[in-house]
Order: C-alpha cells, then sequence, then structure tokens
C-alpha cells in the first residue's frame, strides 16, 4: 500500500471515529432528550466525571507522538510500513479515550444533564480527536 493511500486510510478512519464519537450523544438526546430524567442528583457527578475522563487521553497522546516521531524517521526505508501500523494501532487506543467525555454524556443525558454541559462534553471530545488527525508534514 502506497503512503497516500495509507494517509486517506487513516483520515477515514478519523472520520469514522468522529462519527462513532459523537452519534450516541445526538441520538440519546434524540430520542430520550424531553424524558423526564431518571435521578437529577446524578447530573453533576456525571459531567465531572466525563471532565477527568478527558485526563486518560494524556498518557495515550504521549505515546501517539512518539508513534508519529518513530512514523517520520522510519519513511522511505524497510521498516516504514511496520511504522504505519503500529502508528495506527496507538492512535485507535488514543480514540478510545478520547471519546469518553461524549460517550459520558451520552450516558448522562438520562439523568437530566444540561444541554450546555453536552456540547461543552461533545467539543472537548471533539478537540481531543482532532489532536489525533495525521500531520500533513509526516509522508
Amino acid at each position: 500500500m502506497t503512503r497516500l493511500a495509507l494517509r486517506r486510510r487513516l483520515a477515514l478512519a478519523w472520520w469514522a471515529q468522529l462519527g462513532l464519537t459523537l452519534a450516541p450523544l445526538f441520538l440519546i438526546n434524540l430520542l430520550l432528550g424531553t424524558a423526564p430524567p431518571l435521578l437529577p442528583v446524578l447530573a453533576m457527578p456525571l459531567f465531572i466525571a466525563a471532565l477527568t475522563s478527558m485526563f486518560v487521553s494524556l498518557p495515550l497522546f504521549r505515546r501517539f507522538k512518539q508513534a508519529l516521531i518513530a512514523t517520520e524517521k522510519a519513511l522511505d526505508s524497510a521498516d516504514e510500513p511496520a511504522a504505519w501500523m503500529q502508528l495506527a494501532r496507538v492512535r485507535r487506543q488514543a480514540f478510545l479515550a478520547a471519546g469518553l467525555p461524549a460517550w459520558i454524556a451520552a450516558g448522562a443525558v438520562l439523568v437530566g444533564l444540561n444541554a450546555i454541559a453536552q456540547v461543552l462534553l461533545a467539543l472537548s471530545s471533539l478537540v481531543l480527536l482532532t489532536l489525533y488527525r495525521i500531520p500533513r508534514q509526516l509522508g
């Protein structure tokens, strides 16, 4: 597979992950957003849990950066395909951590989480996902 095809594949995976991250929040909000909250007392603790879940991404981002550097060093060598595969594997793991705030917000819709808090958590997941885009300079 050529470098351009790999970059396209990774870009497509990013867009797919964006959809998988934000879709549960939108769907649950659309289907159950007007229902009465089950336990409104849990809205604030779930919001705080979603905010603190952003810190799960810190060590994964460090590994992603290291994989980017290793991939850049391996360009035009025999190790290039393995470096791209390692980068993709590390990035898939980081995607899961980046989606946590939005997924917790999706669950918090059931307990009556405020719409502004939902938007903030969705945006935080979006920002975290943006960190894991492949830079243009690579390749």
